[in-house]
């Protein structure tokens, strides 16, 4: 089974989808506990969400799940945000605080699920981010998340409906970032720029403005187009046509920008 999937397009925008995959290998799931075993800390349904909202977008998509490493994360597992609570590159405990592993992984089979999972899906990435520059001559990254509104253990209090990241403005063209946090603010949502989560390690990593590649972090609060936040994580219909109004123009202005971002870089070069 290939550990990711990618469709490609012909359109300067590329979603990442690093957090929906489900698939735990059995000799990996054996080792979790019946607490790791319900994949709660999934992106439920964001592939659905963002289904079909551009035209000609490029997709990656890891279809393991992040409880089997976490593509989100530096391969040296380096905290994101240090002195807050987060996961890891191999997670120990869930978005809650509490473990999920019957015994936790050891060095070696974490340098194994590097080798196996993370690495493929970011080569694939990678790939896709070259091919799409070469085209276009800019490539915008746009990374799709979702969690929980409320998980103490990471943040206080209700979670924002949109969480935009860009690190503070380092992974993307100003543009990009102006033009994303102001549909958010005119849809009449919760909305953050740079709040608690400021872009994770894919965006910190392939975000290089200076070299036509721009990186941008979606985090969606899962109430947005979940019937529930708890099992079974069941797709809201109603809701999510709401959000995909708002993420189709996203998507949309993301992509009228492309030119005029090709031209920067070739006026640098």
């Amino acid at each position: 089974m290939s550990v990711f999937e990618t469709v490609q397009g012909d359109s300067p925008i590329i979603l990442g989808l690093p957090h929906t995959g489900t698939w735990v290998p059995d000799e990996i799931r054996a080792k979790l506990n019946a607490r790791g075993q319900t994949l709660a800390d999934t992106d439920w349904h964001i592939e659905r969400l963002y289904d079909g909202l551009l035209d000609g977008a490029t997709t990656v998509r890891a279809l393991f799940h992040r409880y089997v490493i976490d593509a989100n994360r530096g391969p040296d597992d380096a905290s994101l945000y240090p002195g807050q609570n987060t996961t890891g590159l191999v997670p120990v405990t869930d978005f809650d605080g509490e473990p999920i592993w019957l015994e936790n992984p050891t060095e070696a089979e974490i340098a194994a699920r590097k080798a196996t999972y993370h690495a493929p899906y970011h080569a694939a990435l990678q790939a896709e981010i070259e091919r799409v520059k070469a085209r276009h001559g800019v490539a915008i990254l746009y990374d799709c998340h979702s969690i929980r509104s409320h998980i103490p253990f990471l943040f206080e209090g209700t979670l924002p409906d949109f969480n935009i990241g860009t690190n503070n403005g380092a992974t993307c063209d100003a543009a990009i970032e102006s033009a994303t946090f102001d549909i958010c603010a005119a849809s009449g949502r919760t909305h953050v720029l740079n709040g608690r989560f400021k872009g994770g390690w894919t965006t910190r990593h392939y975000g290089q403005p200076e070299n036509g590649v721009h990186a941008i972090q979606m985090e969606l609060a899962q109430a947005t187009h979940l019937t529930t936040e708890a099992v079974p994580f069941s797709y809201d219909e109603e809701k999510a046509e709401g959000m995909r109004v708002h993420l189709r123009q996203i998507l949309g202005a993301l992509a009228e920008l492309a030119p005029k971002l090709a031209e920067k870089v070739g006026a640098r070069t």
